[in-house]
């Protein structure tokens, strides 16, 4: 793309293993020039500057602010930092691109959404399984009726994290936010909301089965959307079979993606009912340029948003959707009552944090 304003200056702040895939995005992007890399390890923000050939340096948000003005903030932080930092770079006049989960609580990121809109900005959330041509057809299906009224779904996060994955503090704790509901599953819960639209319901449950954490290490839930559609919703750390796999049966057809971490059009398919003729099936073909999905097509969509000035791409919009029906799971098993949009908020310790009980199936000490 050639850009059609000057470049947009961006700078990255947390200098981890994903913000590199931040930074070769944005490298590649004629329309961007990061000019900043922050991290509380001044080693680490060093190291990253040199790999990425970025020019200073600092060791917090507040330094890199009174530098002077960022077009773009991109935060890359535990999640932990998230809320605080991306509400600093808002209220100095910057967007913001936040990676999942956004924040810790919904409370949190309320906070941030209401910062985007009095300032005037954006606050885009990396949920890059919403992106890709394949994701994008089914979109356009689904949304126009093509394949008529959607029924039921399942969305399964069945991953695996052994035991020692866990070693590291904050993860299995409820002072990181949450489990893997939250952290993991929401990619999938994302890509399922996008699809299919406004959720309606959620009754959930947490479960601890096998690993030694406060949280859960599975969660079960049946979502409801407002059109109707019935869904299955689980997420597990304990499958060694990984998969991350949605299926949507609709009037005409049976829609499925199964892959993991990132998707492409082999992932995906649309199985015709029986009573669908061929010719009308053949429409639905994948189209013939594939774009897999992944941080790279998300971020040029962001960025080709912002530099024309616009409103931001619909793969990174409404950013609080998934995080609100990750919480809803969290607060039905809590209250043990069914939770709507209306209701979600008439539970102030899940809006504050995510801890919930969790019902625990066997001692982790114990063998099995």
């Amino acid at each position: 793309m050639t850009p059609i304003r000057p470049p947009l200056t961006v700078a990255i702040v947390g200098t981890g293993a994903i913000a590199g895939e931040h930074a070769q995005v944005l490298l590649a992007y004629p329309g961007a020039e990061i000019v900043a890399a922050v991290d509380i390890s001044a080693d680490s923000a060093a190291a990253f500057a040199a790999r990425w050939g970025i020019p200073a340096t600092y060791d917090t948000v507040d330094e890199l602010l009174a530098a002077g003005p960022v077009d773009v903030v991109h935060v890359c932080t535990p999640s932990g930092f998230h809320a605080a930092q991306s509400i600093l770079a808002l209220d100095a006049g910057s967007h913001v691109v936040v990676e999942k989960p956004p924040a810790l609580s919904l409370d949190e990121l309320d906070a941030m959404t209401d910062a985007a809109a009095r300032n005037h900005r954006e606050l885009a959330v990396v949920f890059q399984q919403r992106s890709g041509s394949a994701a994008a057809h089914v979109h356009g299906l689904l949304a126009a009726g093509a394949l008529g009224r959607p029924l039921v779904a399942t969305c399964q996060t069945l991953w695996y994290r052994e035991p020692a994955y866990f070693d590291v503090p904050w993860r299995g704790n409820w002072d990181d936010g949450g489990g893997p509901t939250v952290s993991l599953g929401i990619h999938q819960i994302d890509l399922l909301a996008w699809l299919l639209g406004d959720w309606a319901s959620v009754q959930g449950q947490l479960w601890r089965v096998a690993r030694d954490v406060q949280t859960e290490d599975v969660s079960t839930a049946v979502v409801t959307f407002a059109s109707g559609v019935v869904a299955s919703v689980i997420t597990s750390v304990l499958s060694p079979r990984q998969s991350s796999y949605i299926r949507i049966d609709t009037e005409k057809a049976t829609i499925t993606v199964d892959h993991v971490y990132g998707h492409g059009h082999h992932n995906w398919s649309i199985t015709p009912a029986q009573h669908v003729h061929e010719a009308e099936s053949a429409r639905w073909a994948l189209p013939a340029v594939e774009v897999p999905s992944g941080h790279d097509v998300l971020l040029r969509d962001i960025y080709d948003s912002l530099q024309a000035g616009v409103a931001l791409p619909i793969t990174a919009r409404t950013p609080a959707v998934a995080f609100e029906i990750a919480t809803a799971v969290y607060s039905s098993a809590a209250t043990n009552r069914v939770v709507t949009p209306e209701t979600l908020r008439d539970d102030p310790d899940r809006c504050r944090s995510l801890e919930s009980p969790v019902t625990v199936l066997r001692d982790p000490g114990t063998s099995a």
